[in-house]
């Protein structure tokens, strides 16, 4: 694979010693997957933990996917971004039930094929919600049960399945690849028994990360192969452990962990501060399938689904609650800031959220009001994203602006985004803005503005990007 900066590498070209892990909690998880009907509903949340994203791929024999969950993703790579998706893939990505469609008994089918002249088509879906990361002092899960395509062997050549989750930062983008961070939950090649997992971040070619390698481990599937059974792929995030890790889990066992300080807090932050979306893709060929034998070719046979009986994501509420107290200046601006955490304000009150995590938002919010945040430290690497968590009642034709403004109420702003209904006071969204480079530490004010008298917004947090 030729990848280039800016361009999302699903996987390592590496050979690294298969982790043996005969214990007998591995066997145990193997053995539950095992007998798990293949149209299993996604299992109940365990305690402590709730559900924000679930599709059981429940529909018609045939049918497409869910709309309001799933964007398809057609051609050979995104608009303006590298040819290929910049992996070196041969196939086109279509949204037809040819190539992506639920199979009428609660599982998805992601199937390649090949025409008469020898092009591929395959598929590939995203989830529209980009906003996927734990809360502050919270965990954040992403699992699958699936079952990777049929088919080893000479027939299997060039075959890559992926279930996996990119930065939000790179929607619209395509070009700040691998800075915004992606986790490859699972990925195999070849028809082996194989599952890899790896992080992604930093710069490209190597850099902190080792890419385009990335920071990854593999391991097999027990109890029945990869290709000829269901098992369950999961990546845990977690910031209430320190240091912040992310870990990787094949049927419940933990293969794979990348801790924050295995690089420096430029590049984790950098790779975490934003939420993230999940891909669902059968890739053909590429630099992935080429480091263990190549692309497909003649004897490459087509039509071998991966097979996706659910997809769930579940986060886990920090500890604590309620409102985060003021701090004494040195904010992190990489790290969520608790919109309540105000210094001083003018206009807002303080009310209880439904939002993931829990605690307060600030809300009756109107134009001309204001709150404080004193001693943000943006670092010497410049910020050049906002990030607000937002949601809005407000009556049709109702909107107004929120925007970033440094050691002064009335200094020019530096950021802002126009927010109007989003669905309910309590109905949040993760919505991003460009700004203006900004380095060293300031006092920031979210200061608020409309065109008529009518409260437009609640605030839950917000946070900075590179």
């Amino acid at each position: 694979m030729s990848e280039t900066s800016g361009t999302p590498r699903r996987g390592s070209v590496r050979r690294v010693l298969i982790a043996v892990l005969g214990t007998l909690s591995l066997a145990a998880a193997a053995a539950t997957a095992a007998t798990l009907p293949a149209n299993a509903s996604a299992p109940t949340p365990p305690t402590g933990w709730s559900q924000v994203f679930v599709d059981d791929f429940t529909g018609s024999a045939g049918s497409g996917v869910n709309t309001t969950n799933w964007q398809y993703t057609t051609g050979t790579s995104y608009p303006g971004g590298p040819a290929n998706f910049g992996t070196g893939e041969v196939e086109t990505m279509t949204s037809s039930t040819s190539n992506v469609a639920l199979d009428g008994s609660g599982n998805l089918l992601i199937t390649p094929r090949r025409d008469a002249s020898g092009n591929w088509t395959s598929g590939r879906i995203e989830t529209k919600r980009t906003d996927f990361q734990p809360p502050a002092g919270g965990k954040l899960r992403i699992e699958s049960r699936l079952q990777m395509p049929n088919v080893t062997g000479a027939a299997a050549k060039g075959y890559w399945p992926a279930f996996w989750a990119l930065g939000a930062p790179y929607r619209g983008n395509y070009q700040n690849w691998p800075g915004v961070g992606e986790l490859d939950i699972m990925e195999n090649v070849q028809g082996l028994n194989t599952e890899w997992a790896t992080m992604h971040c930093g710069t490209s070619p190597g850099g902190p990360c080792n890419e385009t390698s990335g920071i990854g481990n593999n391991t097999p599937c027990t109890g029945t192969t990869c290709q000829a059974g269901f098992h369950t792929y999961a990546m845990e995030w977690d910031r209430s452990t320190s240091p912040e890790e992310v870990r990787f889990y094949l049927d419940g066992v933990n293969f794979h962990t990348v801790k924050a300080n295995q690089v420096d807090a430029t590049t984790w932050a950098n790779a975490t501060n934003h939420g993230y979306f999940i891909i669902l893709n059968v890739a053909m060929g590429g630099g992935f399938p080429g480091a263990f034998g190549g692309g497909p070719d003649g004897g490459t046979e087509p039509g071998h689904p991966l097979v996706v009986d659910y997809v769930q994501v579940l986060q886990a509420a920090g500890g604590g609650g309620g409102t985060t107290p003021p701090p004494t200046g040195n904010r992190d601006a990489y790290s969520a800031i608790q919109a309540e955490s105000y210094d001083s304000q003018n206009g807002v009150v303080s009310e209880t959220t439904t939002d993931t995590g829990g605690g307060q938002d600030i809300g009756t919010i109107a134009n001309g009001d204001y709150a404080v945040y004193k001693g943000v430290n943006f670092g010497s690497s410049a910020a050049t994203q906002f990030y607000g968590r937002v949601a809005s009642g407000a009556a049709g034709g109702v909107s107004g602006l929120i925007e970033v403004r440094l050691d002064s109420r009335t200094s020019t702003p530096v950021a802002s985004f126009a927010l109007a209904n989003t669905g309910g006071w309590q109905s949040w969204r993760t919505v991003p803005a460009n700004m203006g480079s900004v380095t060293g530490t300031h006092d920031v004010y979210l200061t608020f503005s409309s065109g008529q008298p009518a409260d437009f917004v609640n605030v839950n947090w917000f946070d900075f990007g590179h």
